[in-house]
């Protein structure tokens, strides 16, 4: 069979990025034919792939250790040579190319989606020289990038990131596994009662996420909404710290693996990120019909039309936050208007809409048809 000796890398920073975006991609690459190495801190729970490669990196660019990793990852990839290298995450993606460029890249192709450039205009100068410039300097070896959003798009296309810019309504969201919840069960389930306005953030805690700004927000909020965060993270504690001066107001639900709930017994979606590739956690507010507030930044801004299907502020903006919020709960017909637009316009980014696509590109690179193998 023609395909069954074609060999891939996969790689991201964390098991749970893999498990969580990339399992459907992994299992249909594994169908064809194909033997699928994954590359991550961590082992994902991902059907098809053959073997696991721990690269706990650093969440530092410049950190020695990230360095050494790629040029032990290099040793490998002179040994046993992939047909394609497909790269997720900032970090992942920056020095599993590195070790190719280590390595020598012969003949293997290298397919860099990204998931949010982390620096845009805004970002400091000398920070965003430098992660351009690390961008820059594996644009040789990558024959493709696919962006999800339309301003990394024109950056890549710009700036010549990739011998090819792709351009994908992200990975795919299977929004059926969100079906058949209970509202009334859900928020009886974790505690909210029939009175309360229920916003819910998901999303892991971390300073480009910002969760301490919402909590400022909670502060301007009537009486009877509650911000309601899940997930974990480095700025968790925090923020639970934070969250002393508005008693009542927030609650923390913990890392949620199942969201269906959360999302049921929610009234409204929240978003405070400095900047985004496409959100899942958008995406998913939106199929349950919730009206989502999110920042004004790349991301969101693809997902989210002001006043049609949710609304936007300017980053970092506690009070003007508050004030679409406000909006919202003042505004019941508002609310079933625009989570019906948001229902509507999520169906684009399904999983199903999405995945020949990606397919398509797959097999593109790789030199073979996987558009038919899907399930």
């Amino acid at each position: 069979m023609e395909n069954e000796a074609k060999k891939i890398l996969y790689a991201a920073s964390t098991a749970s990025h893999l498990e969580n975006f990339h399992a459907p991609y992994i299992s249909l690459l594994a169908r064809a034919g194909c033997r699928v190495t994954v590359c991550c801190r961590g082992i994902p729970e991902t059907e098809g792939a053959a073997e696991h490669i721990e690269l706990p990196f650093e969440k530092k660019l410049v950190s020695p250790r990230n360095f050494i990793l790629a040029a032990k990852l290099a040793r490998r990839l002179r040994k046993d040579r992939c047909d394609l290298i497909s790269v997720h995450t900032s970090l992942a993606a920056f020095f599993v190319r590195v070790a190719l460029m280590l390595a020598g890249k012969g003949n293997t192709r290298v397919i860099n989606t990204v998931h949010g450039y982390l620096f845009d205009e805004n970002t400091p100068a000398l920070r965003r020289r430098m992660m351009l410039a690390a961008e820059k300097l594996t644009a040789p070896v990558t024959d493709r990038v696919i962006a999800m959003n339309a301003a990394d798009y024109e950056l890549a296309r710009r700036e010549r990131l990739g011998g090819r810019i792709s351009f994908t309504d992200g990975m795919g969201v299977d929004f059926g596994k969100f079906d058949g919840a209970d509202r009334a069960r859900a928020r009886r389930e974790l505690g909210f009662s029939d009175g309360q306005f229920v916003i819910l953030c998901a999303a892991e805690f971390s300073r480009r996420k910002n969760q301490s700004m919402l909590i400022k927000a909670a502060a301007e909020l009537p009486e009877g909404a509650v911000i309601a965060f899940a997930g974990a993270g480095d700025e968790l504690e925090r923020c639970r710290e934070l969250a002393r001066s508005v008693p009542g107001r927030v609650r923390f639900l913990g890392y949620v693996r199942d969201m269906r709930s959360a999302w049921a017994a929610a009234d409204a979606c929240v978003s405070a990120s400095r900047s985004e590739g496409l959100p899942y956690n958008v995406m998913e507010a939106m199929y349950f019909a919730l009206p989502c507030v999110v920042s004004d930044v790349k991301g969101n801004s693809d997902l989210i039309r002001d006043g049609e299907n949710g609304y936007l502020y300017p980053f970092g903006d506690a009070s003007a936050c508050a004030e679409k919020l406000r909006m919202l709960m003042e505004d019941a017909e508002k609310r079933r208007s625009m989570g019906a637009k948001a229902r509507e316009d999520c169906r684009r980014y399904a999983l199903e809409n999405v995945m020949p696509k990606m397919a398509e590109i797959l097999g593109e690179e790789l030199g073979i048809e996987l558009a038919e193998r899907q399930p």
